[in-house]
Order: structure tokens, then sequence, then C-alpha cells
């Protein structure tokens, strides 16, 4: 038997290009965009209890280190993971994560609706998803359209409209419970342009706050049409207190006098 035909035809490009992203990480202004990142999903992951917590992809970044569940581990292609997967086909039963988190998941690969479903999938009912991801209303965005798919990460993503990801959280029974955008100040990979250009950080997230160039948001999985069941003979003492003829002694003894 093919060992290759458990995993997905595009792996290698998907694991080529988080590689990309991870040294893009590195630079300044990547750097720039992990800090704020990692300080929103700090504050998304810090009040979220359960059993295991799971991060898919860029393990070498911990995104869930202000997360108090005890079972935490990291999937993805790359080196470093502690469980070696595709997004597409996580080796977890469903129903059994509480917590997922994807830093730049979907834009990464080549079916980022799959790989939600797939989350939905592993999700408990109840169960949280903190996502990151580049904003198609921004300055980053039109840096892209400038920029040639050959200049890498992460200019060679697929980048997804915030409100095109919470359609996709919506069919999958998803409920937006949280979420900030962020980086208003261009793009500029010279640091010192940057810098110039801070007083837009604040100044974006008071005028025009959906203009940020990254986003974070978190989501909870709502499972509808619930209800507990009640046991038969609970039911059957219920509906026979229900049917039972009311006293009528007191009213016999008020009469006697």
């Amino acid at each position: 038997m093919d060992r290759q035909s458990f995993v997905s035809a595009a792996a290698a490009k998907y694991n080529g290009e988080r590689e990309s992203f991870s040294e893009w990480c590195t630079t300044p202004l990547g750097r720039h965009v992990l800090d704020w990142e990692r300080a929103q999903f700090d504050n998304a992951v810090e009040d979220v209890f359960g059993f295991r917590a799971a991060q898919v992809g860029l393990p070498e970044f911990d995104f869930l280190r202000q997360n108090r569940i005890s079972y935490r581990f990291s999937l993805a292609l790359e080196a470093g993971a502690a469980l070696a997967a595709d997004p597409l086909q996580l080796p977890l039963a469903s129903q059994s994560v509480d917590l997922v988190v994807l830093p730049h998941v979907l834009e990464g690969h080549p079916n980022p609706h799959d790989v939600l479903r797939e989350v939905e999938r592993v999700l408990r009912p109840e169960g949280q998803v903190v996502i990151s991801g580049f904003n198609t209303i921004s300055l980053w965005r039109a840096r892209q359209l400038f920029a040639s798919r050959h200049n890498g990460a992460p200019w060679d993503a697929k980048f997804i409209g915030l409100l095109r990801l919470r359609e996709w959280l919506r069919v999958l029974g998803f409920e937006l419970n949280g979420g900030k955008f962020g980086c208003y100040a261009p793009p500029f990979r010279n640091e010192v342009w940057r810098k110039r250009f801070a007083f837009m950080e604040k100044a974006g997230a008071r005028w025009w706050p959906v203009t940020g160039g990254i986003y974070v948001v978190r989501a909870v999985k709502r499972v509808h049409a619930m209800r507990i069941v009640t046991p038969a003979w609970r039911q059957e003492r219920a509906r026979r207190r229900a049917l039972a003829p009311v006293s009528q002694r007191s009213h016999r003894n008020h009469h006697h006098e």
C-alpha cells in the first residue's frame, strides 16, 4: 500500500507555504504582526476551559500560552509539531477538543472551507475556535495587489475577508463571540518608515476600525435543537401528579364549622 495515499495532494504545497510564512515572521514587519497577534490570542484563549486545546499550524510560536487547559498540543505538517497532520485530516476523534486556534492557517491552505469543516468536527458543542487572517479591506491588501507572487509570504497567500469568513462559520454552526482588528499602518518593510506611521495604529482603531491589516476573531460552536432527555419513569410520575385529584378536605371542614 502506498503510504503517501493518506496525505492530501496539497500537503507538500501547504507545508512549503507555511515554512515561508514562518520565515517571514522573523522579519521586522513579521515580528510586528506576530507580537500584535499573540497579544490578541492571549486575550481570546485565557477564559476558555475544558480538557483539550489544539493549535493548528505555526508550531514554533505558542498561541496557547495563556490558556489554562492542561492538555495542549500542536498539529502541523511543519517540523516541531506534536502531531504531524494535514488540517484536512486531523487525527482526532469527533467532538473531542474544547479549543482550536488557527493562526493564518486558512489563507495558507488551498481548501480553507474544508479545514473549517474539519475543525467543526473535532470541536465539542460550545467549543471555541480562534482564527487570525489578513483583512481584504486594508492597506495590506492594497500592498498585495502590487506585489509579485514571487515575493513569498504573506503576499502569496489568499486573503480571506471577514464577511466571507463569518458566512463560512455561520453555515457550519459557529457564532462569532469576539474579535479585533489591528496593524493599521502601511506594511513597510523599512522599520523607520513604519515607525513614522505608527500614529495610524491608534487613529485607525478609532476612526476606521474595520480597515486594520490583521484580524483575530473567536467563534463558538453552537448545537441547536438540543434538549435534555428525561427518563420515561420520571415523565410518567410527572403525568400522574398532574392528573391527581385535588383534595377537598379543607373545604369540607370549613362547611361543618
